[in-house]
C-alpha cells in the first residue's frame, strides 16, 4: 500500500503540461499577425481597383479630348488633350505604385504565414516532447511499483537517467526537424522577396524612362504650338499697325477741291456788298 501511494504521488508531475496553454497564446500572436498582413492587402487590393477604375475613366476622358484636339484647331483644346493625357499617366503611375506595395504585402503575408507554421511546428513539437516525458515518467512510475524493493533505488536512478537521454535526444531530433522548416521557409520567402524587388527595379526603370520620354514629347509640342501662336500674334500686330499707318495718312485729292472753294466766297461776299449799297 505504501508503494501504491508512493507512486500516486509521483504521478503529479504529469501535469507539465502546461506549456501547450503557452503554445496556444503564441498561434493566437502568430496568427494575429498573419491577420494583420492580410488586412493591409486586402486595403491595397481595395485601393488598386479603385485607382484603377479612376485610370480608366482618365484614359477615356483622355482620348476623348484627343480626338477633340485633333479635329479642332483651338490651342485650348490641344492643352486639354494634353492635360487629359497627363492625369492618366499620373494614375497610371499610382497604380503602379499601389501594385508594387501590394506585392511587398503578399511577401509579408507569405513571411508572416511562414513564421506562424514555423512557430506552431516548433509549439506542437515541444507540447509532444512535455507530453513524452509526463508518459514515460508515469510508465517508470508504473514499472517502479513492480520492481523489488531491494533494487528499487538503484532501477529509479538508472530509468531515470535512460528517460532523461530519451527526452533530450527526442527533443534534440526535433528541434533540428523544426529548425530546418523555418530555415526553408524564411529562405523560400527571402528569395520570393528578391525576385519581386528586381522585377519591381525594372518596371520602376521603365516606367520613369516613358514618363520622361512624355514629358519631353509633351514640352517641344507646347514649344512649337507656344512659337507658332506668338508667330501668328506678330502677324496680326503687324498688320493692324500698317492699316492704322495707311488711314492715319492724308488724303492729297481733297486740297484743289479748298481752292476752288475759294472764288465761290468772294462772289458770294460781293453779292452781299451789292445788295447792301442798293
Amino acid at each position: 500500500m505504501a508503494r501504491v501511494a508512493k507512486a500516486k504521488a509521483k504521478k503529479a508531475p504529469a501535469k507539465r503540461r502546461a506549456p501547450a496553454k503557452k503554445a496556444a497564446t503564441a498561434k493566437k500572436v502568430e496568427s494575429s499577425a498573419v491577420v494583420k498582413a492580410q488586412d493591409a492587402l486586402s486595403k491595397l487590393q481595395k485601393d488598386i481597383k479603385a485607382q484603377a477604375t479612376a485610370q480608366a475613366a482618365a484614359r477615356k476622358k483622355a482620348a476623348t479630348a484627343k480626338a477633340k484636339a485633333a479635329k479642332s484647331k483651338k490651342a485650348a483644346d490641344k492643352r486639354s488633350a494634353v492635360s487629359a493625357s497627363n492625369q492618366a499617366a499620373k494614375l497610371g503611375d499610382k497604380v503602379k505604385a499601389l501594385r508594387a506595395k501590394a506585392a511587398e504585402a503578399k511577401l509579408a503575408l507569405a513571411k508572416a504565414k511562414s513564421v506562424a507554421a514555423a512557430k506552431a511546428a516548433e509549439d506542437a513539437v515541444i507540447a509532444k516532447i512535455d507530453g513524452m516525458a509526463s508518459d514515460l515518467s508515469a510508465k517508470a512510475d508504473a514499472d517502479l511499483a513492480k520492481a523489488v524493493k531491494a533494487f528499487e533505488a538503484k532501477w529509479k536512478k538508472q530509468r531515470a537517467s535512460a528517460d532523461a537521454k530519451k527526452v533530450a535526444a527526442a527533443k534534440k531530433k526535433a528541434m533540428a526537424k523544426a529548425k530546418a522548416v523555418a530555415k526553408k521557409a524564411a529562405d523560400k520567402a527571402k528569395a520570393a522577396e528578391k525576385k519581386a524587388a528586381a522585377k519591381a527595379k525594372v518596371a520602376a526603370k521603365k516606367a520613369a524612362a516613358k514618363a520622361k520620354a512624355a514629358e519631353k514629347k509633351a514640352a517641344a509640342k507646347a514649344k512649337a504650338a507656344e512659337k507658332k501662336a506668338a508667330a501668328k500674334a506678330k502677324a496680326a500686330e503687324k498688320k493692324a499697325a500698317a492699316a492704322a499707318k495707311k488711314k492715319a495718312a492724308p488724303k492729297p485729292k481733297r486740297k484743289p477741291a479748298a481752292k476752288k472753294a475759294a472764288p465761290k466766297r468772294k462772289k458770294a461776299a460781293a453779292k452781299k456788298k451789292t445788295a447792301a449799297k442798293k
